[in-house]
């Protein structure tokens, strides 16, 4: 089956503002790509730059796609290590390598007419997302928190780290505010130092906290060991674990109980199946998270976690955190807080043609 030519949108989607330790997002910087062949086959894929978190932005991911379009064409779109062997020759960019993978996995799956996770060897169970609070002040965290939980949500996810003293009054206000079983997950985006951070986690040792991600900048991924082994709650590795080698080091120095993976960090299906088997093998779970990718992508997401049962965690809320714009046909559904995906082969999932005609296009 071979690969004739790709095609490479500029897939950009307007959002409220949403804020985070290291900066505010007013929209997804996405790009979407069809991976054609000459049985009519195409596979799709997405991705989300976060120029803040990967170092990838809208434009860079666009340039390197018309790269990786000209490796692939005219190559068997089946051979999946060949391809990815192609893209890898570049260091890095794993964001837009994400969108080329999954698109392989879609071309794979319909050949074999199945859906995505069958051909991953899975299957479908059930499965809860979260809902995510970007930062804020704290009364407008908790109204936020009352507002989700009304709505059915079970599980909060808070945003922190701009301020430490501030990051204890909001979650101290939100644990008021809810129900005693709502699930709270805490995400400071790196946003503390090793003080600050053993500090908050010790404090909020009373508050029912199921874990905290990525309470560190990444350059004191040697002080995790001592943070594990002090804290109260359990430490999930977010920007600390891009590949399989950083879920090994991290598992073996116990500088974590949990994994988040994201494919905008592992380059793809491929590399987050090597991450999970690095943590299941040592009893780590892990989490299926995202960037501000669309109902496309996180169909891909949801796809990976149902042939994967160590992922324990669901963090698939990106599409309802303000996207003004669904152009996404197909995909993952949202039943509640409940996600699943419809009977499909492959991804099951694209993007609108009346959308796509107005996005900047590149046809390799």
């Amino acid at each position: 089956m071979t690969i004739t030519h790709v095609d490479i949108y500029r897939f950009s989607i307007p959002m409220e503002p949403f804020v985070i330790a290291t900066g505010t997002i007013n929209y997804a910087q996405n790009v979407f790509i069809r991976v054609h062949t000459n049985q009519g086959i195409y596979g799709v894929g997405e991705c989300s730059a976060f120029p803040m978190i990967v170092g990838e932005t809208q434009e860079t991911c666009i340039t390197i796609a018309k790269d990786f379009a000209h490796f692939w064409k005219g190559k068997d779109a089946l051979d999946r290590a060949a391809r990815l062997q192609e893209i890898n020759f570049y260091a890095g960019n794993t964001t837009i390598k994400s969108a080329f993978d999954m698109a392989l996995y879609d071309i794979a799956a319909k050949a074999e007419n199945k859906p995505l996770y069958e051909y991953l060897g899975g299957a479908k169970r059930l499965a809860e997302t979260d809902i995510t609070i970007g930062i804020g002040a704290p009364g407008a965290m908790a109204a936020q928190a009352v507002h989700w939980q009304d709505k059915g949500a079970t599980i909060l996810k808070i945003k922190l780290g701009k301020n430490v003293m501030e990051d204890l009054e909001r979650v101290t206000l939100i644990r008021q505010v809810v129900k005693p079983a709502m699930k709270i997950r805490l995400d400071a985006n790196q946003g503390w130092n090793f003080d600050e951070a053993l500090y908050i986690l010790q404090a909020m040792k009373d508050l029912n906290i199921e874990f905290c991600e990525q309470p560190m900048r990444t350059w004191y991924d040697d002080k995790l060991p001592d943070l594990c082994r002090q804290s109260p709650i359990p430490i999930m590795a977010d920007e600390s674990c891009y590949n399989h080698h950083d879920a090994r080091i991290l598992i073996q120095s116990q500088s974590c109980h949990s994994i988040n993976i994201k494919l905008a960090k592992s380059g793809g299906i491929s590399e987050a199946i090597k991450i999970n088997e690095v943590a299941q093998q040592a009893g780590v779970p892990c989490m299926i998270g995202g960037m501000l990718e669309s109902r496309l992508a996180s169909a891909a997401f949801l796809h990976f976690a149902y042939a994967t049962p160590n992922v324990k965690y669901f963090d698939l809320d990106t599409c309802m955190l303000g996207h003004l714009q669904d152009p996404i046909t197909g995909g993952i559904m949202y039943n509640g807080f409940m996600v699943d995906i419809p009977a499909t082969t492959g991804i099951g999932a694209d993007v609108d043609e009346h959308y796509l005609a107005d996005c900047d296009c590149w046809s390799i």
